[in-house]
């Protein structure tokens, strides 16, 4: 044990060249550096975060949905059958030979039975009023979160001349006794996506599910490692940086929810252009290359250091990702006037229903001497659902 733990902080590997944990570990009098031990507390914190919410979902966030009429809703409901319960345990999106086999089985039509499946499988999903008080957590603690990250950062110097992140690494900050601010919110966001992390599995289930699960994972293991390494001061510019656009994608998700369309168009729209300056300009061309370039220049490279900055380059590649999954729907915001709903909805299409009633709407009118126009006939129903 005592030789695998040796193993794992490996100084070669953790440390640049000539620096030991000794040196971390006995600072000078009235100093400290981090260490592994100071985060121990946001697992726990993590569970008191979880609890947290759940109060505000339901003491804070319930009263507001109420006032905007959003209410929990009845989805509708499959018929009882057993036949397709049990096939429905198994697999709840059966392929199209399954469908046919189960149509002759039932002697029912083919529209029927996938009919069934897709009512099933939205009997399971969340209420609207569920995902409005996810949403609203969500915008409370990253719009206070970021506030204390700028009232913090606005007077840092290595915000404004991001070589000051890494001259005299790393016996460069003191926490948390004589840096309070920094232990705060490191311990603050790590037990946040702690508790995302665990949540992830009883929340709204996206499609984005495994994307979303490396990038807590990421995230943790970026925020872990980064204060254990010290470096507090780029860890702050990215955590910083990740946590501008998304105060606005929940305000659009916000107002998606209680039906105010043009605020909705308005914040995602805004969401788009901040997510695209922060983490498409600001995050690659600042702070990567700060900690790929300068880094390299001031302390050079060292083992660890290849593992950071792939780290940092992963978490790139998905916010290309989901820039891509995010101007598709801007586009259709800025040019059909209504946020779509995109890929990643939770709520599946039910444009057969829509032509079923379509067809019946168009018998009945024939049967009544006139036949109703499309647009009278079915308004539109709103599909703005975008889940981050």
């Amino acid at each position: 044990m005592n030789y695998l733990s040796s193993m794992f902080w490996s100084e070669s590997f953790w440390l640049p060249p000539n620096v030991t944990w000794a040196e971390l570990e006995h600072p000078p009098p009235g100093e400290e550096y981090p260490k592994a031990g100071h985060l121990v507390a946001c697992l726990p914190l993590a569970f008191g975060v979880l609890a947290l919410r759940v109060l505000f979902e339901r003491l804070v966030a319930k009263p507001c949905a109420h006032i905007l009429q959003i209410e929990p809703g009845v989805s509708r409901r499959a018929q009882p059958n057993a036949v397709l319960e049990r096939v429905f345990a198994s697999t709840a999106s059966p392929d199209s030979r399954r469908i046919e086999g189960l149509s002759k089985q039932l002697d029912w039509d083919v529209r029927k039975v996938q009919r069934w499946f897709r009512l099933r499988r939205n009997q399971d999903k969340p209420s609207t009023l569920t995902k409005f008080c996810e949403s609203m957590w969500r915008l409370t603690f990253y719009t206070g979160i970021f506030m204390y990250a700028i009232r913090h950062l606005w007077v840092s110097p290595w915000m404004w001349d991001t070589r000051q992140c890494w001259y005299n690494y790393p016996f460069q900050v003191k926490v948390p006794l004589t840096n309070p601010g920094q232990y705060n919110y490191y311990v603050a966001e790590l037990a946040f996506y702690w508790s995302l992390m665990f949540s992830q599995f009883t929340d709204i289930k996206r499609k984005d599910f495994l994307i979303m699960f490396v990038h807590h994972l990421a995230t943790i293991t970026l925020i872990t490692f980064s204060y254990c390494n010290n470096m507090l001061r780029a860890g702050t510019l990215v955590m910083c940086v990740h946590d501008a656009a998304d105060i606005f994608l929940e305000l659009a998700k916000l107002a998606n929810y209680a039906k105010y369309q043009r605020i909705c168009d308005t914040a995602f729209i805004v969401f788009s252009i901040i997510f695209f300056i922060t983490r498409l300009v600001i995050y690659p061309f600042w702070v990567i290359y700060s900690v790929l370039v300068e880094s390299w220049e001031i302390i050079g490279p060292y083992q660890s250091w290849w593992l950071l900055n792939g780290l940092l380059l992963l978490l790139q590649v998905l916010h290309v990702i989901w820039f891509y999954l995010i101007a598709r729907i801007a586009i259709k915001a800025l040019f059909k006037g209504k946020v779509a709903k995109d890929d990643r909805s939770d709520i599946e299409s039910s444009s057969e229903d829509e032509a079923d009633n379509k067809s019946k709407t168009r018998n009945n009118s024939r049967q009544n001497g006139s036949e109703q126009s499309p647009k009278e006939g079915n308004g539109f129903a709103y599909s703005g659902k975008r889940d981050h």
